[in-house]
């Protein structure tokens, strides 16, 4: 081997770790980064102030051209099958993350978050989001090391949760919020103060001689707990793609990443894909259905399985089908009521 090609291929050296193509430089660099990125997110928002909407696209485009840049590095250090399962596994929790934005979106109304204070949510629960992702990957690694049992319940699990998604959207309920039926919201207010208005960033105040939780503060757990519920079906839905859990780590990453801003580009355009939900339900069965493939093929090979490309195929054109349709939806006028 040459100098230069050692060097070309220092980050994805041996030794790396078992069911993993990610070396511990990898590994290291990629969390590095990873908290340099959230760390500019922090400056950038420690002052309040409106997000302009060139500033959001601006910071929308560099989050976007991130993990194509990464899945060119994929593909040149180890092959285009790693590189079509890490932009496989994006797409996947790139729309599932809109769908988290809807929620975000719900929340900061329902707590009145003024504008200039709402990156700052955001940014708390995209954090919220990756811890809780890391923790869920890690379990999840757990499992598949257990055995192929855990694709079977991976499956199963995306199977009643795109029921679910399926059942809300046609009651018209996919993103309805009630911040009074949160227990998380409730188990605060009981324990706690909560003080009448916001104060800046700060999430503790002193009020009458006792300390106080804010809005901000009763906002941000709030997010913090649907942050729970959107991790515990896009770790199973990633790893449909890829049980690799670097690649599962670094597609969540990546998606959760951009979610500040790109909510204040698209939080004028969200409400308009009212189709996106059906989309969602296709694509967590899809997946889910694939997951029970990979499981049985262990045990019967006759059984076919989905490849990765095809399920890339799949995925672009659900979403592209629900973005059109829902775009036509917009245009058609409510039909007139009959006149008395």
């Amino acid at each position: 081997m040459s100098p230069g090609t050692l060097s070309a291929a220092s980050l994805s050296a041996a030794p790396a770790t078992s069911g993993t193509i990610a070396s511990f430089t990898l590994w290291a660099v990629t969390v590095a980064a990873l908290l340099l990125l959230l760390v500019v997110d922090i400056v950038l928002t420690r002052r309040p102030h409106e997000v302009r909407m060139r500033e959001a696209v601006g910071w929308s485009v560099f989050y976007m051209v991130l993990p194509v840049l990464f899945g060119f590095y994929l593909w040149a250090e180890f092959d285009g099958g790693v590189a079509v399962e890490f932009f496989t596994g994006w797409v996947v929790e790139k729309s599932l993350s809109v769908d988290n934005l809807f929620v975000f979106m719900l929340l900061l109304a329902a707590f009145a978050v003024p504008t200039e204070l709402a990156q700052r949510v955001l940014l708390y629960g995209i954090v919220g989001a990756l811890v809780l992702r890391a923790i869920f990957i890690a379990l999840g690694a757990a499992a598949l090391q257990s055995g192929t049992w855990a694709f079977l319940l991976f499956g199963a699990v995306l199977i009643l949760t795109a029921g679910k998604v399926l059942r809300d959207a046609r009651k018209g309920e996919a993103h309805a919020v009630d911040i009074d039926s949160m227990r998380s919201v409730r188990l605060l207010r009981r324990l706690v103060p909560v003080s009448p208005r916001y104060h800046g960033f700060r999430l503790l105040v002193r009020e009458n001689g006792r300390t106080a939780i804010t809005p901000l503060a009763l906002a941000t757990v709030a997010v913090f707990a649907t942050d729970i519920v959107f991790a515990v079906d896009s770790v199973p839905a990633v790893y449909g793609v890829t049980d690799d859990p670097f690649l599962v780590f670094a597609t969540n990453a990546f998606a959760l990443l951009g979610l500040r801003a790109l909510y204040f580009v698209l939080r004028g355009a969200l409400a308009r894909l009212r189709h996106l939900n059906y989309g969602l339900a296709v694509i967590l069965a899809f997946i889910g259905v694939k997951l029970v493939l990979h499981w049985a093929h262990g045990i019967w090979t006759w059984v076919p399985e989905i490849p990765t490309p095809a399920s890339l195929g799949v995925i672009i054109t659900v979403l592209f089908t629900v973005t059109v349709t829902s775009l036509r939806a917009e245009r058609v006028p409510p039909p007139a009521e009959d006149e008395a």
